[in-house]
């Protein structure tokens, strides 16, 4: 993997690999142009985010055992489409942002004082 940079303009941390996220399954929030979603975001779920992205057609709190994924609980990690991040951030139910992990490309859709606002530590 080049080394990718996260929205503080350092090397991008790892967000989860268990469950694994990200578009490569490898726990990064990094992208390639076939990412349609742009899975860039490391966010910590809440129970409102999940339930809002159930009821906007992705489920992400139902395991698919096909696929190895548990189904994520309040207070997993995972890779979000920046677009589904900023629709719960306008529905007033964005999760916060580990930025050490969120892929700079998600500055082409946020800016970083936003993504400051819902930012928690590593």
């Amino acid at each position: 993997m080049a080394t990718a940079l996260n929205v503080l303009g350092s090397t991008l941390q790892l967000c989860c690999k268990n469950p694994a996220t990200g578009y490569f399954r490898d726990g990064f929030c990094r992208t390639i142009q076939e990412d349609y979603g742009t899975h860039v975001v490391c966010a910590i779920v809440t129970k409102e985010f999940l339930d809002y992205t159930k009821s906007r057609g992705n489920d992400l709190s139902t395991p698919i055992p096909h696929w190895k994924f548990p189904g994520l609980v309040p207070g997993s990690k995972w890779c979000l489409c920046i677009s589904r991040w900023l629709e719960a951030e306008q529905a007033g139910v964005a999760p916060l942002v580990v930025l050490e992990a969120t892929h700079e490309s998600a500055l082409q859709y946020a800016s970083l004082a936003l993504l400051e606002k819902y930012r928690i530590s590593a």
